[in-house]
């Protein structure tokens, strides 16, 4: 079995670099893929449970598991229906708008670290990387409900982009204070500078930054609380009002995308990432558990995206001038006076700063 294993590792090795990386872009966008169609159907048996009801229970696969088909039943009756565009309606930009909001969320994974050994792309730049690919959303939502030539998608859409943009600095300002703390814009680096155990990793230095960035990470996904873009009872789904079949699909697919990502993002930033929680502390520290895995970001994002499906089954919509007020008059405030407390912690060497690393 050994020798099996190391021959495949050694025949992987002579492949050339941009295969690999090719292969290893095709593995991840399809696990995107099949991970979104899983929390469709994960996301219905939770808020299910939570309203004492038991969800989608009927398609099966084989005959076994009474649910599990339930994605795959979804993805066949999007499949097969008609995309109706609108006659009225700027055809090209119509029918490129959904791509341009999904694209940006498989592409960011380009510089996740998914392992310490797992990552597509190392560059040094991937924060500044991350920040551009997720202003680029925007357009898709933007070009959709212009381009549908319909008042109610042109409001939703109006309405959804100027709720991006406002979360959109709040999360910057947030990534700011991770800047400064791992003092690098490798997202490798800044989970490797997250070592040290439980209390060593972001959350507990930068908790303000942590709140806000999720906060708005909910708020670019469009998610409950926040999503007035597709306030059914008050402008019939928004900026996507117009689209059908699987140009629907794919603002729906770019919608739970999207939350893997905010979550992989914030156990990177904040959860130390591929790190354990147990390193370092005794017994246990010093066992396999304490070795750092996909495993341990699998764990972290699972229940970051729990957060998103509770928050959805618990909190009442807002109102619009209500996410604004929040996001200007709130979460921009706050990222501004804890960069400034983070700069007092650098100053006097305490929290990240008093780490070898930086002196």
């Amino acid at each position: 079995m050994h020798t099996t294993i190391h021959h495949l590792l050694a025949l992987w090795a002579t492949i050339p670099e941009i295969v690999r990386t090719l292969v290893w872009i095709l593995i991840i966008t399809i696990g995107v893929i099949l991970c979104v169609a899983f929390l469709t159907l994960w996301e219905r048996k939770v808020i299910g449970w939570m309203q004492l009801r038991r969800g989608p229970n009927r398609v099966r696969i084989f005959g076994l598991l009474p649910g599990l088909g339930q994605p795959f039943a979804d993805v066949f009756k999007l499949l097969t229906k008609e995309v109706v565009v609108p006659s009225g309606s700027s055809k090209f930009l119509f029918r490129i708008a959904p791509a341009l909001a999904l694209v940006p969320a498989l592409a960011a994974w380009a510089v996740i670290p998914l392992s310490p050994e797992l990552v597509v792309s190392k560059a040094n730049a991937g924060l500044l990387y991350l920040l551009a690919l997720s202003s680029m959303g925007v357009y898709g939502i933007i070009l959709a409900g212009w381009s549908a030539n319909s008042k109610y998608a042109m409001l939703g859409a109006m309405r959804s982009a100027a709720q991006m943009l406002a979360y959109e600095i709040a999360m910057g300002f947030a990534l700011v204070g991770v800047l400064m703390a791992a003092g690098s814009m490798n997202l490798g680096q800044i989970v490797q500078h997250q070592q040290g155990g439980f209390l060593a990793w972001n959350w507990f230095w930068l908790f303000p930054m942590f709140v806000v960035y999720f906060i708005a990470g909910v708020a670019e996904t469009n998610r409950a609380p926040f999503d007035v873009a597709e306030g059914e009872s008050e402008i019939v789904a928004g900026f996507h009002v117009e689209y059908s079949g699987i140009a629907f699909a794919l603002f729906f697919l770019a919608e739970y995308a999207n939350m893997i990502l905010i979550s992989a993002l914030t156990a990177v930033f904040f959860f130390g990432g591929w790190l354990s929680p147990v390193a370092g502390y005794p017994l246990i520290g010093h066992t396999f558990l304490a070795d750092p895995s996909f495993f341990w970001l699998g764990l972290k994002v699972f229940c970051a995206l729990f957060l998103f499906l509770w928050f959805r089954a618990t909190f009442p919509r807002y109102r619009y001038d209500q996410i604004m007020r929040l996001g200007w008059k709130a979460l921009i405030p706050v990222t501004l006076v804890w960069i400034g407390v983070e700069m007092v912690m650098a100053a006097i060497h305490i929290g990240p700063w008093a780490r070898p690393w930086f002196h």
